[in-house]
């Protein structure tokens, strides 16, 4: 008669032991839970592509800097702005 293995000796054979720490998220899933979490807040992801033209007019009504023109982060606030004037 053959006997199951203890626990212990369970334990010992496994590849990955447990741990008390939680294994980090991959990117994939990272990606995942933010994209969740903008959903749940109304919030929708999108690529604009803009002209030079808009941004000159985006900085003509004082919603960019002329010197962030190329400042992808300045830009995107400055139509942020430019959206909450518009469609409120």
């Amino acid at each position: 008669m053959t006997r199951s293995p203890t626990k212990e000796q369970l334990l010992k054979m496994t590849t990955n032991p447990p741990t008390s720490t939680p294994a980090p998220c991959s990117a994939a899933a990272e990606r995942m839970r933010r994209h969740r979490e903008r959903r749940r807040d109304g919030l929708r992801c999108v690529v604009v592509e803009i002209r030079n033209t808009e941004i000159d007019s985006l900085i003509r009504k004082g919603m960019l800097k002329a010197d962030a023109r190329n400042d992808p982060y300045s830009i995107q606030m400055a139509l942020y702005e430019f959206l909450e004037r518009t469609l409120d």
